[in-house]
């Protein structure tokens, strides 16, 4: 297919929103109930393991990948760049490295049960232009990882891609943890499409029982 010279790039953006992460997982201390979740960027009074505590943050994190007119649709995955810090709520280590998605949080209970808390996401079918062309968000994917993690599974599960509708991907955020893990997402350029910017918004959301 021949594109038009106007055509001259392709720019997709995830918008990512916590609503409310084996790579590092760490006990906390039981106490009053309480459930954090970020992802991407966010705030903290100081660090957790030094007795800081969360603060409110509506910050939207977005990942982002610019395809080249000469490269669009032709399946070779494009790397995709996170916008948001990479260094922990836990201790402000350099957990993640420049372009991945930090997702982390904990589950507090102040009993002895196992119960674990659940973290999902929702995704829309497809990202979506100004004039209404569409992608499928079946086209962005990512793996997980975590500095100095030694290659252990991670809190959020990697080689996935992401679905349509509420997906389920912990069911093991077990209480009183701290879990966090990095994210690379990619994107798959299967498709020729229209230039524009494409966008959609997934909202990741942990739920205690």
């Amino acid at each position: 297919m021949i594109l038009p010279p106007s055509l001259r790039a392709l720019l997709l953006a995830v918008l990512l929103l916590p609503a409310g992460a084996q790579a590092f997982v760490v006990d906390i201390n039981w106490g009053s109930e309480a459930i954090y979740l970020r992802v991407g960027d966010g705030s903290f009074a100081g660090f957790y393991a030094f007795g800081g505590t969360p603060l409110p943050d509506g910050t939207v994190s977005k990942v982002s990948v610019t395809v080249p007119l000469a490269d669009v649709g032709n399946g070779v995955p494009r790397a995709m760049a996170a916008n948001s810090r990479v260094s922990s709520d836990w201790d402000n280590f350099a957990f993640c490295n420049a372009g991945q998605l930090y997702v982390g949080g904990f589950y507090r209970r102040n009993n002895n049960g196992n119960q674990s808390a659940t973290l999902t996401y929702d995704a829309p079918a497809n990202l979506v232009n100004g004039s209404g062309d569409t992608i499928p968000i079946s086209e962005i994917s990512w793996t997980s990882s975590g500095n100095g993690d030694g290659g252990a599974p991670q809190p959020v599960p990697g080689n996935r891609t992401f679905l349509p509708g509420v997906q389920t991907l912990a069911t093991n955020f077990l209480r009183n943890t701290w879990r966090e893990s990095c994210l690379s997402f990619r994107y798959a350029n299967n498709n020729v499409v229209p230039a524009g910017t494409y966008t959609a918004r997934v909202t990741f959301t942990l739920a205690a029982p």
